[in-house]
């Protein structure tokens, strides 16, 4: 399908009245994150999964059918090429075809994130000026991580320096342990927290003490801190985090952004409850299933999953059976 066809003339008027509806709306912290931010991070923000027709090529006809949806949830925006898209197995123009036709979609008033991050700092560079001239308004930068040993907080800080020097839009470090085998150490963003276009960072470790610390001792630099994760959350937001980039709002988008609003207005017992009734979900479209568990678990909610590119094997009936009961179990089917 061309990317010119992403997009049927019947979506447009339905984006551009909630582009209206949208920008009469306030969406400020109960408690903002500090003091002249010039980019307001604060919400939940779903990293899309990228549909896959079955014959393993990018479906911009099913990735406008979840548009027309997410679009109507009070998302601040949307992720695409992270680590739930699949992000390694698409080619470079499919990435860059993935950000245009999104940005079409989404109302200006929604950010739109994109993951640019390379293994070293002249591709990272160059796939960062490509996502800003596609329509990205962050780039979100993962950790290079192929040569883990040699990673260390001197050359993280010497990479992300660079790339942020030459992005055209303002960037994003994204610490995701699980995938590549390290974190960014805590020294080296409290250095990059300083540069005037870092800011500020995607955190899916886990670890709250950490996170508690980053904000804390970020507090007077123009830098937020996302929560990684749907299950720490609610944690994440009372130590002062900005929003959070969350496979599972892909799949319960709603309740999501209910849980980013109670905990705003400080309301943190209804907060809590709902918190603990996405916990086990997240852990299974994340850590236990992976992606092809969180495209399976889209499907039951009305959205486009599909197949996953190989060598990501579909999940086994058992799994999926498995799957549907932690679902079922916290009340979501």
């Amino acid at each position: 399908m061309a990317l010119s066809t992403c997009l049927t003339s019947p979506l447009r008027p339905a984006l551009a009245a909630l582009h209206r509806a949208a920008s009469g709306q306030s969406r400020r912290l109960s408690t903002p994150p500090g003091p002249g931010h010039t980019l307001d991070l604060g919400g939940i923000f779903p990293p899309l999964a990228t549909p896959f027709s079955p014959m393993q090529e990018v479906d911009y006809v099913q990735l406008e059918a979840n548009l027309r949806r997410y679009v109507s949830i009070p998302f601040r925006g949307l992720v695409v090429l992270g680590s739930n898209g699949e992000y390694p197995y698409l080619a470079p123009h499919e990435q860059l075809d993935m950000v245009r036709c999104v940005r079409q979609a989404l109302p200006r008033d929604r950010l739109l994130l994109a993951g640019s991050g390379c293994e070293s700092t002249q591709a990272t560079i160059k796939l960062t000026v490509s996502m800003a001239e596609a329509g990205a308004d962050v780039a979100l930068v993962v950790t290079p991580c192929y040569y883990r040993g040699a990673m260390t907080s001197a050359a993280f800080v010497q990479h992300y320096t660079e790339v942020a020097d030459a992005s055209p839009i303002p960037v994003v470090l994204y610490s995701v342990p699980a995938n590549t085998g390290l974190d960014l150490p805590l020294e080296a963003v409290l250095t990059l927290a300083q540069h005037p276009n870092i800011v500020g960072i995607k955190d899916s470790g886990g670890d709250i003490s950490r996170m508690g610390l980053m904000v804390h001792k970020t507090q007077q630099e123009d830098f937020q801190v996302l929560a990684g994760s749907a299950s720490f959350l609610m944690a994440s937001y009372a130590l002062g985090a900005s929003g959070g980039v969350c496979a599972l709002a892909n799949v319960l988008g709603d309740p999501m952004c209910q849980l980013d609003r109670l905990c705003r207005e400080g309301s943190w017992q209804e907060a809590r409850s709902l918190q603990h009734r996405l916990i086990e979900p997240n852990m299974a479209v994340t850590r236990r299933f992976g992606i092809p568990g969180l495209k399976k678990a889209m499907e039951w909610f009305g959205y486009y999953g599909g197949p996953c590119r190989p060598p990501l094997a579909p999940l086994s009936p058992a799994q999926v059976e498995e799957l549907r009961s932690t679902f079922s179990t916290n009340g979501w089917l």
